[in-house]
Protein backbone atom coordinates (compact mmCIF):
# COMPACT_ATOMS: atom_id res chain seq x y z
CA UNK A 1 0.00 0.00 0.00
CA UNK A 2 1.22 3.56 -0.69
CA UNK A 3 -0.25 6.87 1.81
CA UNK A 4 -1.27 9.11 -0.52
CA UNK A 5 0.06 12.96 -0.09
CA UNK A 6 -3.47 13.90 1.85
CA UNK A 7 -3.18 11.04 4.21
CA UNK A 8 0.74 12.34 5.00
CA UNK A 9 0.12 16.04 5.10
CA UNK A 10 -2.65 15.13 7.78
CA UNK A 11 0.10 13.62 9.82
CA UNK A 12 2.25 16.26 9.51
CA UNK A 13 -0.40 18.52 10.91
CA UNK A 14 -0.74 16.44 13.73
CA UNK A 15 2.78 16.24 15.15
CA UNK A 16 4.77 19.13 12.25
CA UNK A 17 6.30 18.44 9.39
CA UNK A 18 9.64 17.39 11.02
CA UNK A 19 8.30 14.49 12.18
CA UNK A 20 6.93 12.95 9.65
CA UNK A 21 9.66 10.75 7.86
CA UNK A 22 9.00 9.39 4.41
CA UNK A 23 12.87 8.53 3.26
CA UNK A 24 14.42 5.27 2.39
CA UNK A 25 16.97 5.29 5.12
CA UNK A 26 14.76 5.97 8.57
CA UNK A 27 11.84 3.61 7.51
CA UNK A 28 14.48 1.44 7.08
CA UNK A 29 16.20 1.93 10.21
CA UNK A 30 12.41 2.01 11.67
CA UNK A 31 11.99 -1.16 10.15
CA UNK A 32 14.18 -3.62 12.10
CA UNK A 33 14.66 -5.01 15.29
CA UNK A 34 17.25 -7.33 17.03
CA UNK A 35 15.21 -10.49 15.73
CA UNK A 36 17.86 -12.08 13.27
CA UNK A 37 18.15 -10.42 9.96
CA UNK A 38 14.58 -9.09 9.43
CA UNK A 39 14.38 -5.67 7.90
CA UNK A 40 10.39 -4.68 7.14
CA UNK A 41 10.22 -0.91 6.86
CA UNK A 42 6.95 0.92 7.44
CA UNK A 43 5.67 3.43 4.82
CA UNK A 44 5.72 6.07 6.94
CA UNK A 45 7.55 6.94 10.41
CA UNK A 46 6.04 9.40 12.88
CA UNK A 47 6.85 10.67 15.86
CA UNK A 48 4.25 11.99 18.04
CA UNK A 49 4.97 13.46 22.11
CA UNK A 50 1.42 13.06 23.41
CA UNK A 51 -1.36 10.83 23.88
CA UNK A 52 -3.29 13.41 22.25
CA UNK A 53 -1.57 13.42 18.75
CA UNK A 54 -1.34 9.41 18.72
CA UNK A 55 -5.13 9.64 19.22
CA UNK A 56 -5.27 11.75 16.07
CA UNK A 57 -3.10 9.37 14.23
CA UNK A 58 -4.96 6.49 15.26
CA UNK A 59 -8.20 8.00 14.26
CA UNK A 60 -7.03 8.80 10.21
CA UNK A 61 -6.02 5.42 10.48
CA UNK A 62 -8.92 3.65 11.64
CA UNK A 63 -10.76 6.04 8.90
CA UNK A 64 -8.44 4.66 6.19
CA UNK A 65 -7.53 1.26 7.37
CA UNK A 66 -3.99 2.03 7.93
CA UNK A 67 -1.93 -0.52 9.69
CA UNK A 68 0.08 0.90 12.88
CA UNK A 69 3.25 -0.49 14.80
CA UNK A 70 3.79 0.93 17.52
CA UNK A 71 8.29 1.52 17.64
CA UNK A 72 10.47 1.86 21.11
CA UNK A 73 13.94 1.11 21.30
CA UNK A 74 13.43 -2.10 18.80
CA UNK A 75 16.09 -4.17 20.72
CA UNK A 76 13.40 -6.98 20.38
CA UNK A 77 14.09 -10.57 19.51
CA UNK A 78 10.26 -11.71 18.84
CA UNK A 79 9.44 -8.95 15.43
CA UNK A 80 7.15 -7.40 17.65
CA UNK A 81 8.11 -4.07 16.01
CA UNK A 82 8.22 -4.70 12.86
CA UNK A 83 6.10 -3.24 10.36
CA UNK A 84 4.72 -6.62 8.82
CA UNK A 85 1.92 -4.62 6.74
CA UNK A 86 4.14 -1.60 6.41
CA UNK A 87 1.50 1.47 7.00
CA UNK A 88 2.76 3.68 9.89
CA UNK A 89 5.32 3.24 12.30
CA UNK A 90 4.50 5.33 15.20
CA UNK A 91 7.95 5.87 17.05
CA UNK A 92 7.73 6.30 20.89
CA UNK A 93 11.29 8.01 21.45
CA UNK A 94 9.94 10.94 22.19
CA UNK A 95 7.69 9.70 25.05
CA UNK A 96 11.10 10.17 27.24
CA UNK A 97 10.14 11.44 30.21
CA UNK A 98 10.09 10.32 33.91
CA UNK A 99 7.14 12.53 35.35
CA UNK A 100 7.06 12.05 39.04
CA UNK A 101 9.25 10.00 41.37
CA UNK A 102 6.70 9.33 44.86
CA UNK A 103 8.95 8.50 47.65
CA UNK A 104 6.01 8.55 49.64
CA UNK A 105 4.25 5.51 48.08
CA UNK A 106 7.16 4.14 46.42
CA UNK A 107 5.95 4.72 42.80
CA UNK A 108 7.18 5.83 39.84
CA UNK A 109 5.04 7.51 36.79
CA UNK A 110 7.07 7.39 33.55
CA UNK A 111 6.89 7.93 30.01
CA UNK A 112 7.64 4.97 27.41
CA UNK A 113 10.48 6.14 25.83
CA UNK A 114 12.45 6.11 28.89
CA UNK A 115 15.07 3.77 29.15
CA UNK A 116 15.05 1.26 31.30
CA UNK A 117 18.22 1.44 33.01
CA UNK A 118 18.25 5.59 33.20
CA UNK A 119 14.99 4.91 35.16
CA UNK A 120 16.30 2.37 37.62
CA UNK A 121 19.25 4.74 37.88
CA UNK A 122 16.49 7.41 38.99
CA UNK A 123 15.13 5.71 41.43
CA UNK A 124 17.95 4.13 42.63
CA UNK A 125 19.34 7.62 43.48
CA UNK A 126 16.07 8.33 45.70
CA UNK A 127 17.40 4.89 47.74
CA UNK A 128 14.19 3.04 45.71
CA UNK A 129 14.49 -0.10 43.47
CA UNK A 130 13.03 -0.78 40.66
CA UNK A 131 14.06 -4.77 40.13
CA UNK A 132 13.50 -5.99 36.46
CA UNK A 133 16.51 -5.69 34.40
CA UNK A 134 16.47 -7.17 30.75
CA UNK A 135 19.78 -7.96 29.49
CA UNK A 136 18.94 -5.00 27.38
CA UNK A 137 18.31 -2.93 29.73
CA UNK A 138 21.00 -0.19 28.92
CA UNK A 139 19.12 0.45 25.57
CA UNK A 140 15.52 -1.16 25.70
CA UNK A 141 12.45 0.84 26.74
CA UNK A 142 10.69 0.86 29.85
CA UNK A 143 7.62 0.68 27.27
CA UNK A 144 8.48 -2.16 25.39
CA UNK A 145 9.19 -3.96 28.89
CA UNK A 146 5.64 -3.52 29.50
CA UNK A 147 4.49 -4.38 25.71
CA UNK A 148 6.52 -7.52 25.92
CA UNK A 149 6.55 -8.42 29.71
CA UNK A 150 10.23 -8.47 30.07
CA UNK A 151 11.74 -10.36 32.83
CA UNK A 152 15.57 -10.26 33.23
CA UNK A 153 18.07 -11.90 35.65
CA UNK A 154 16.11 -11.14 39.02
CA UNK A 155 12.87 -11.73 37.89
CA UNK A 156 13.40 -15.58 40.08
CA UNK A 157 12.95 -13.51 43.14
CA UNK A 158 11.22 -10.24 42.54
CA UNK A 159 9.38 -10.70 39.44
CA UNK A 160 8.85 -9.85 35.85
CA UNK A 161 7.11 -6.70 34.58
CA UNK A 162 3.57 -7.26 34.81
CA UNK A 163 4.38 -7.75 38.96
CA UNK A 164 5.38 -3.82 39.17
CA UNK A 165 2.81 -2.32 36.54
CA UNK A 166 -0.32 -0.63 38.84
CA UNK A 167 -1.76 1.13 35.85
CA UNK A 168 -1.19 2.26 32.40
CA UNK A 169 -2.82 5.31 30.25
CA UNK A 170 -3.77 4.16 27.30
CA UNK A 171 -4.54 5.38 23.27
CA UNK A 172 -7.07 2.49 21.88
CA UNK A 173 -6.96 1.77 18.39
CA UNK A 174 -10.23 3.95 18.07
CA UNK A 175 -8.30 6.76 19.12
CA UNK A 176 -9.63 6.99 22.71
CA UNK A 177 -7.48 7.40 25.28
CA UNK A 178 -8.50 5.22 28.87
CA UNK A 179 -6.55 4.90 32.33
CA UNK A 180 -6.83 0.76 32.84
CA UNK A 181 -6.56 1.05 36.46
CA UNK A 182 -5.50 2.44 39.73
CA UNK A 183 -2.36 3.55 41.60
CA UNK A 184 -2.96 1.45 44.34
CA UNK A 185 -1.50 -2.05 45.16
CA UNK A 186 -4.94 -3.82 45.55
CA UNK A 187 -7.65 -3.38 43.27
CA UNK A 188 -10.79 -5.39 42.79
CA UNK A 189 -12.51 -3.44 40.72
CA UNK A 190 -13.49 -4.79 37.36
CA UNK A 191 -11.72 -6.75 34.51
CA UNK A 192 -8.32 -6.37 34.97
CA UNK A 193 -7.24 -4.60 31.83
CA UNK A 194 -3.83 -3.00 33.34
CA UNK A 195 -2.33 -6.64 33.58
CA UNK A 196 -4.67 -7.88 29.98
CA UNK A 197 -2.43 -4.59 28.53
CA UNK A 198 0.89 -5.99 29.33
CA UNK A 199 2.69 -8.30 27.35
CA UNK A 200 -0.07 -7.82 24.22
CA UNK A 201 2.65 -6.71 22.25
CA UNK A 202 1.07 -3.45 21.15
CA UNK A 203 -1.62 -5.38 19.46
CA UNK A 204 -4.51 -3.65 21.78
CA UNK A 205 -3.05 -0.14 22.54
CA UNK A 206 -0.57 2.11 22.90
CA UNK A 207 0.55 3.10 26.49
CA UNK A 208 1.75 6.52 26.80
CA UNK A 209 1.82 6.79 30.47
CA UNK A 210 3.18 3.73 32.77
CA UNK A 211 2.61 3.81 37.09
CA UNK A 212 5.25 1.25 38.16
CA UNK A 213 5.59 0.25 42.04
CA UNK A 214 8.61 0.25 43.67
CA UNK A 215 11.17 -1.42 46.60
CA UNK A 216 13.38 0.06 48.89
CA UNK A 217 17.00 -0.93 47.56
CA UNK A 218 19.19 -3.16 48.91
CA UNK A 219 22.62 -2.16 50.13
CA UNK A 220 24.51 -5.57 49.99
CA UNK A 221 24.86 -8.69 47.62
CA UNK A 222 27.10 -11.82 47.04
CA UNK A 223 27.94 -13.19 43.42
CA UNK A 224 29.82 -16.50 42.56
CA UNK A 225 30.11 -18.36 39.83
CA UNK A 226 30.00 -22.27 39.57
CA UNK A 227 32.10 -24.36 37.02
CA UNK A 228 29.94 -27.45 36.56
CA UNK A 229 31.61 -30.76 34.78
CA UNK A 230 28.06 -32.15 33.01
CA UNK A 231 26.06 -29.42 31.78
CA UNK A 232 22.69 -31.54 32.77
CA UNK A 233 24.15 -31.23 36.59
CA UNK A 234 24.40 -27.37 35.86
CA UNK A 235 20.68 -27.76 35.59
CA UNK A 236 19.49 -30.33 38.04
CA UNK A 237 21.94 -28.17 40.58
CA UNK A 238 19.02 -24.88 40.27
CA UNK A 239 16.13 -27.14 41.30
CA UNK A 240 18.27 -28.11 44.56
CA UNK A 241 19.40 -25.00 45.45
CA UNK A 242 15.72 -23.36 45.77
CA UNK A 243 14.67 -26.96 47.63
CA UNK A 244 17.18 -26.30 50.02
CA UNK A 245 15.17 -23.36 50.93
CA UNK A 246 17.27 -20.73 49.26
CA UNK A 247 15.60 -17.77 46.83
CA UNK A 248 18.96 -16.02 45.20
CA UNK A 249 18.04 -12.77 43.85
CA UNK A 250 19.81 -14.18 40.23
CA UNK A 251 20.59 -18.04 39.31
CA UNK A 252 21.78 -17.93 35.30
CA UNK A 253 22.74 -20.53 33.42
CA UNK A 254 25.67 -20.51 30.89
CA UNK A 255 27.07 -23.51 28.71
CA UNK A 256 30.58 -23.67 27.86
CA UNK A 257 30.16 -22.06 24.20
CA UNK A 258 28.37 -19.18 25.46
CA UNK A 259 31.05 -18.23 28.21
CA UNK A 260 33.42 -18.67 25.86
CA UNK A 261 31.79 -16.62 22.50
CA UNK A 262 31.04 -13.98 25.04
CA UNK A 263 35.04 -13.57 26.55
CA UNK A 264 36.24 -13.70 23.08
CA UNK A 265 33.46 -10.48 22.14
CA UNK A 266 34.45 -8.57 25.24
CA UNK A 267 37.93 -6.75 25.35
CA UNK A 268 39.51 -6.84 28.99
CA UNK A 269 37.45 -9.52 30.49
CA UNK A 270 39.54 -12.45 32.16
CA UNK A 271 37.88 -15.48 33.44
CA UNK A 272 39.72 -18.75 33.39
CA UNK A 273 37.95 -21.81 31.82
CA UNK A 274 38.75 -25.52 32.57
CA UNK A 275 38.86 -27.36 28.77
CA UNK A 276 36.43 -29.53 30.98
CA UNK A 277 34.00 -27.36 32.21
CA UNK A 278 30.46 -27.55 30.24
CA UNK A 279 28.66 -24.96 32.04
CA UNK A 280 28.32 -22.37 34.71
CA UNK A 281 25.95 -20.83 36.86
CA UNK A 282 25.83 -17.26 38.33
CA UNK A 283 24.47 -16.80 41.72
CA UNK A 284 23.14 -14.10 43.68
CA UNK A 285 21.71 -13.58 46.64
CA UNK A 286 21.27 -9.78 48.10
CA UNK A 287 19.67 -8.01 51.04
CA UNK A 288 20.79 -5.81 53.81
CA UNK A 289 22.68 -7.67 56.45
CA UNK A 290 25.94 -9.19 55.06
CA UNK A 291 26.17 -12.37 57.74
CA UNK A 292 22.94 -13.67 56.63
CA UNK A 293 24.02 -13.58 52.74
CA UNK A 294 27.03 -15.49 54.01
CA UNK A 295 25.06 -17.78 55.77
CA UNK A 296 23.01 -18.06 52.71
CA UNK A 297 25.89 -18.48 50.35
CA UNK A 298 27.39 -21.58 52.65
CA UNK A 299 24.22 -22.71 51.85
CA UNK A 300 24.42 -22.73 48.16
CA UNK A 301 27.93 -23.76 48.18
CA UNK A 302 26.74 -26.92 50.11
CA UNK A 303 24.66 -27.84 47.85
CA UNK A 304 26.41 -27.50 44.59
CA UNK A 305 29.05 -29.35 46.08
CA UNK A 306 26.85 -32.56 45.64
CA UNK A 307 27.55 -31.77 41.77
CA UNK A 308 31.02 -32.68 39.71
CA UNK A 309 32.45 -29.13 40.09
CA UNK A 310 35.24 -27.46 39.74
CA UNK A 311 36.71 -24.52 42.35
CA UNK A 312 33.58 -22.14 42.88
CA UNK A 313 34.75 -17.77 42.14
CA UNK A 314 33.49 -15.15 44.20
CA UNK A 315 33.73 -11.54 43.15
CA UNK A 316 34.96 -9.93 46.13
CA UNK A 317 34.82 -6.20 44.45
CA UNK A 318 32.33 -4.16 42.34
CA UNK A 319 34.40 -4.28 39.37
CA UNK A 320 34.50 -8.38 39.74
CA UNK A 321 30.56 -8.09 39.95
CA UNK A 322 30.36 -5.99 37.09
CA UNK A 323 32.90 -7.73 34.67
CA UNK A 324 30.75 -10.90 35.35
CA UNK A 325 27.58 -9.52 34.65
CA UNK A 326 28.90 -7.91 31.54
CA UNK A 327 30.04 -11.63 30.65
CA UNK A 328 26.53 -12.92 30.89
CA UNK A 329 24.74 -9.52 29.23
CA UNK A 330 27.03 -9.81 26.34
CA UNK A 331 25.95 -13.47 25.20
CA UNK A 332 23.19 -12.46 23.12
CA UNK A 333 25.50 -10.23 21.24
CA UNK A 334 28.40 -12.13 20.85
CA UNK A 335 26.36 -15.11 19.49
CA UNK A 336 24.84 -12.85 17.31
CA UNK A 337 28.83 -11.52 16.29
CA UNK A 338 29.44 -15.03 15.53
CA UNK A 339 26.58 -16.11 13.21
CA UNK A 340 23.18 -15.90 11.51
CA UNK A 341 21.19 -17.56 14.60
CA UNK A 342 17.62 -17.69 15.50
CA UNK A 343 16.82 -17.21 19.25
CA UNK A 344 13.83 -19.34 21.39
CA UNK A 345 12.83 -18.63 24.78
CA UNK A 346 11.51 -21.05 26.34
CA UNK A 347 10.26 -21.71 29.69
CA UNK A 348 9.45 -24.68 32.06
CA UNK A 349 9.14 -25.57 35.81
CA UNK A 350 12.71 -25.19 36.98
CA UNK A 351 12.79 -28.97 37.71
CA UNK A 352 12.15 -30.08 34.20
CA UNK A 353 15.75 -27.75 33.22
CA UNK A 354 17.55 -30.73 32.88
CA UNK A 355 14.95 -32.76 30.22
CA UNK A 356 14.82 -29.79 28.55
CA UNK A 357 18.27 -28.81 27.65
CA UNK A 358 19.12 -33.02 27.23
CA UNK A 359 16.01 -32.72 24.31
CA UNK A 360 17.19 -29.71 22.67
CA UNK A 361 20.65 -31.05 22.10
CA UNK A 362 18.59 -34.31 20.99
CA UNK A 363 16.82 -32.44 18.36
CA UNK A 364 20.04 -30.76 17.22
CA UNK A 365 21.56 -33.94 16.12
CA UNK A 366 18.11 -34.66 14.49
CA UNK A 367 18.37 -31.69 12.49
CA UNK A 368 22.02 -31.09 12.10
CA UNK A 369 21.75 -27.75 14.08
CA UNK A 370 24.15 -26.23 16.71
CA UNK A 371 22.72 -24.31 19.78
CA UNK A 372 23.93 -22.15 22.47
CA UNK A 373 22.01 -22.18 25.71
CA UNK A 374 21.72 -20.08 28.29
CA UNK A 375 19.05 -18.03 30.36
CA UNK A 376 17.75 -17.73 33.49
CA UNK A 377 17.46 -20.49 34.93
CA UNK A 378 15.71 -19.83 38.24
CA UNK A 379 12.88 -19.01 36.48
CA UNK A 380 13.43 -22.35 34.21
CA UNK A 381 14.09 -19.80 31.28
CA UNK A 382 16.42 -20.87 28.91
CA UNK A 383 17.28 -19.11 25.55
CA UNK A 384 17.73 -21.49 22.89
CA UNK A 385 20.35 -19.67 20.01
CA UNK A 386 20.16 -21.61 16.93
CA UNK A 387 23.45 -21.08 15.25
CA UNK A 388 23.23 -21.07 11.26
CA UNK A 389 27.05 -21.75 10.67
CA UNK A 390 27.44 -23.50 7.41
CA UNK A 391 23.76 -24.68 7.37
CA UNK A 392 22.34 -23.99 3.23
CA UNK A 393 19.78 -21.71 3.04
CA UNK A 394 17.03 -24.52 2.13
CA UNK A 395 18.09 -26.13 5.83
CA UNK A 396 17.97 -23.06 7.72
CA UNK A 397 14.20 -22.39 5.93
CA UNK A 398 13.23 -25.40 6.02
CA UNK A 399 14.85 -28.37 8.40
CA UNK A 400 15.51 -25.47 10.56
CA UNK A 401 11.71 -24.87 11.43
CA UNK A 402 10.59 -28.24 12.26
CA UNK A 403 13.36 -28.11 14.91
CA UNK A 404 11.93 -25.60 16.41
CA UNK A 405 8.35 -27.33 16.47
CA UNK A 406 9.84 -30.36 18.19
CA UNK A 407 11.92 -27.94 20.91
CA UNK A 408 8.33 -26.24 21.41
CA UNK A 409 6.42 -29.84 21.72
CA UNK A 410 8.96 -30.69 24.12
CA UNK A 411 8.91 -27.66 26.25
CA UNK A 412 4.88 -27.66 26.37
CA UNK A 413 5.20 -31.83 27.19
CA UNK A 414 7.19 -30.60 30.24
CA UNK A 415 4.48 -28.23 31.34
CA UNK A 416 6.28 -24.81 30.10
CA UNK A 417 5.06 -22.67 27.20
CA UNK A 418 6.73 -20.85 24.29
CA UNK A 419 8.23 -17.42 25.69
CA UNK A 420 8.99 -16.58 29.03
CA UNK A 421 10.26 -13.14 28.47
CA UNK A 422 10.58 -12.27 25.00
CA UNK A 423 7.29 -12.43 23.56
CA UNK A 424 5.70 -14.23 20.37
CA UNK A 425 5.86 -11.38 17.99
CA UNK A 426 5.84 -12.00 14.11
CA UNK A 427 8.44 -15.03 14.46
CA UNK A 428 6.79 -17.68 17.12
CA UNK A 429 3.07 -17.12 15.90
CA UNK A 430 3.25 -19.84 13.70
CA UNK A 431 3.76 -22.26 17.02
CA UNK A 432 1.02 -21.23 18.88
CA UNK A 433 -1.36 -24.27 18.08
CA UNK A 434 1.32 -26.60 20.10
CA UNK A 435 0.49 -24.26 23.13
CA UNK A 436 -3.29 -22.99 22.40
CA UNK A 437 -5.96 -25.16 21.60
CA UNK A 438 -8.54 -23.67 19.25
CA UNK A 439 -10.61 -22.49 21.61
CA UNK A 440 -8.37 -20.88 23.60
CA UNK A 441 -7.00 -18.87 19.85
CA UNK A 442 -10.50 -18.06 19.05
CA UNK A 443 -11.14 -16.45 22.50
CA UNK A 444 -7.97 -14.17 21.93
CA UNK A 445 -9.22 -13.43 18.93
CA UNK A 446 -12.52 -12.42 20.27
CA UNK A 447 -10.32 -9.96 22.73
CA UNK A 448 -8.26 -8.45 19.53
CA UNK A 449 -11.69 -7.59 17.83
CA UNK A 450 -12.80 -5.74 21.13
CA UNK A 451 -10.61 -3.54 21.71
CA UNK A 452 -9.12 -3.18 16.97
CA UNK A 453 -12.22 -3.92 15.54
CA UNK A 454 -10.40 -2.68 12.16
CA UNK A 455 -7.18 -4.65 13.39
CA UNK A 456 -5.37 -1.58 12.33
CA UNK A 457 -2.58 -1.78 15.52
CA UNK A 458 0.46 -3.92 14.95
CA UNK A 459 -1.01 -6.89 12.12
CA UNK A 460 0.55 -10.22 12.11
CA UNK A 461 1.63 -10.81 15.50
CA UNK A 462 0.97 -12.82 17.94
CA UNK A 463 -1.75 -15.02 16.45
CA UNK A 464 -1.39 -17.41 13.35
Amino acid sequence: MQLNSGILFKLENIVGQSFVFTDEETRNHYGHDETEDYVFPPHVVVKPSSAKEIAEILKIANQYKIPVVPIGARTGLSGGALSVQGGIGLSMERFNKILSIDEQNLQVITEPGVITQVLREAVSEKGLFYPVDPSSMGSCFIGGNVAENAGGARAVKYGVTKDYVLNLEVVLPTGDIIWTGANTLKNSTGYNLTQLMVGSEGTLGIVTKIVLKLLSKNTHNVLMLVPFYKANEACEAVSAIFRAGIVPSALEFMERDAIDWALEFIEGLSVQVKPEIQAHLLIEVDGNYPEILMVDAEKIMTVVEQFQIDDILFADTEDEKKALWKMRRSIAEAVKANSIYKEEDTVVPRYELPKLLEGIKSIGKKYGFKSVCYGHAGDGNLHVNIIKGTLSDQEWNTEITKGIREIFELTVSLNGTLSGEHGIGYVQKEYMDIAFSKTHLELMERIKFVFDPNGILNPGKILP
